[in-house]
This record gives structure tokens, sequence and C-alpha cells, in this order.
């Protein structure tokens, strides 16, 4: 496909902002983990996650979640394979609880499930690879999206032993918000949306071949009618954004609200959770869209597979 002018504009312009010439490395002290292990623990999964864990390689990683029956996300994730057994590695925030969840569904399956203890770590590393992997439990490429970098489950010091320049939860968070993926606390609450609204169809995390999971027929409903109207995209402004939950507007009503947002060199960075109808229509027809009282402007992110719809649908 051959880019326009003005998307060639924007992929340069993000990769001199945000590319950086050495690797960097970020303890994510706000999330734990969870080994999942036993003969059965890769069918247990299998029949419970939104993610293809019979196709993932050994040692490799995937985005998935834990779904209501109705189809909302109750839990997002990502899943490691190493060694034949898993890797949870979720919110601090809710570990506990997904913990519990997992158990409920185990019945008598032959799996074992522990939680990981706090001299296991997960880091994130970002700029370039790895300057040094020694005494690392495990190293995959961020299965969202190769942009995003690496993740590493290590000792608590790894990072000090990596030879990475050390950076703080805030620095990365930044770095992902700036590439446009939403993740689960920081940018929505669980049980309120569904594996469309927040990319996950476009991250890997979704799989539509595979058979039944918690959740699996309202989502493969909205697959195949194309019935997903909101979704996460990016958001920029000539200065800094309101909190997290306020609205976005156009012609005086919602049309969706902010999740994350950054600031960089002065200028604001974010994900939205949008109706694409709506904020489409809005474009098409000159009108400003504004969070608080701060224009914005709105971009799909480079890594999305859908368009804007028709903005006639919205009326």
């Amino acid at each position: 496909m051959r880019l326009s002018a003005e998307a060639v504009q924007v992929r340069t312009y993000v990769k001199e902002r945000f590319t950086v010439s050495s690797p960097n490395i970020a303890p994510l002290h706000d999330r734990a983990l969870i080994r999942v292990s036993g003969p059965d623990a890769e069918h247990f999964l299998q029949n419970l996650v939104t993610a293809d864990i019979d196709e993932l390689a050994d040692p490799g990683a995937t985005l998935s979640a834990l779904l209501t029956p109705q189809g909302k996300i109750l839990f997002d994730f990502l899943i490691y394979k190493q060694n034949g057994g898993y890797l949870i590695d979720a919110p601090k925030e809710t570990s506990a609880d997904l913990l519990k969840r997992l158990t409920f569904y185990r019945l008598r399956a032959k799996v074992d499930l522990e939680a990981a203890g706090e001299d296991v770590c997960v880091f994130a590393v970002w700029g370039e690879d790895l300057l040094d992997t020694n005494g690392a439990e495990l190293v995959v490429t961020d299965p969202r999206l190769a942009a995003l970098g690496q993740r590493v489950v290590g000792p608590a010091d790894f990072a000090e032993k990596s030879g990475a320049t050390i950076k703080d939860l805030e620095a990365y968070d930044a770095h992902r918000v700036a590439l446009g993926v939403p993740e689960g606390l920081k940018d929505f609450a669980y049980s309120d949306i569904f594996p469309h609204d927040a990319d996950m169809d476009q991250l890997g995390g979704v799989s539509f071949k595979k058979g039944c999971y918690v959740g699996q027929e309202v989502v493969s409903r909205v697959h195949h009618r194309g019935t997903a109207r909101k979704r996460f995209i990016q958001i920029e402004a000539a200065g800094a954004v309101p909190e997290k939950g306020t609205a976005i507007i156009a012609n005086n009503k919602s049309v969706g609200e902010l999740g994350s947002s950054t600031m960089i060199d002065g200028q604001a960075f974010g994900v939205a959770l949008l109706r694409l109808d709506k904020v489409h229509q809005a474009i098409e027809n000159g009108v400003p869209l504004t969070c608080g009282d701060v224009a914005i402007t709105v971009k799909l992110p480079d890594w999305a597979e859908f368009g804007w719809p028709d903005a006639k649908a919205a009326e």
C-alpha cells in the first residue's frame, strides 16, 4: 500500500520524536506474574482466553484477555510460553483477582496456578536490542507491536546488570502512549469495553479461528459483521490535555473519552476511545474536536488495519 504524503510526514515525525539511540530499560513495578503449568496447561488456557494458545511458539508471547460471558474484557494480559509452561504478565492491581478467577475455572484440570515471587520482575526494553540478556529468565519481542520493544522476565536487579539506560515506569508509558497502544486499567476499566474497542484484534490478542472460549460468540459476531463502532485511536494537542476520562466533544456532544496522555517537548500525545463514525463526520464537516477546553487532533495509529467508517453512518 502506498502511503500518502501526509502519512509519510507523520511517520517521519514520530520516528524523529520518539526513537532513541540507545536501549532503555524500565522495571514495570505495576505488573505481576502468574505461573501456569501442568499437563493440561495449554488446553486449559486455550479454552478460556481470547488468543490462540495452541499456535504460540516456545518461547513466544501473545496479548490476550479473559472476557465476561457478555464478551467484555474482564482482565487483559500478556502470556509468555517457555519450556512448555506459561507466564501471565498482568496488572499487579488485579493479579490476585485474576489468579482467583483462573482457579475457579480450573475444576479438575491438571493445572498448577501460582503467583510468581517478588524476586522475579517484568521489564520493558525499547530503543534497540538488549545489550546483555545474561541472567534473564525470558526475553521476547512485545507481541502487541514490535516498536514497543522487548519484554523481559528476570531477577529484581536485572536492570542494573543489563547495561541499558534505566528509566522509570512513566517513561515507558510515554513510549507506549506515543505509539497509540491502549492498556487495561490505565486507559479503560475492566468489564466496560469489548476487545475490538481496545484494538485487541489489531494487536494480536484475539483469534477468530480457534474454538470456543468465554465470551467468544459476541466477539466473533462483532468481527464478522464489522460492527465495531468505537476504537482507541491517537490524539494530539498543542498543550496539556485534561485528566483521563475527560469527554471528547464535537458539536457540543460527547464522541468518546480520553485515556492516557503524555507530554513530550510541550506537546500532548494520548489515546482516546472514540466513536469513529461521529469523529469522522465531525472531521468531514470541519467541526472542531475538544477535550475540556483544549483543541485536539486525532489520527488512526500507523499499525491499525481499520479505516474511517462512512461519515454518513453517524447520521
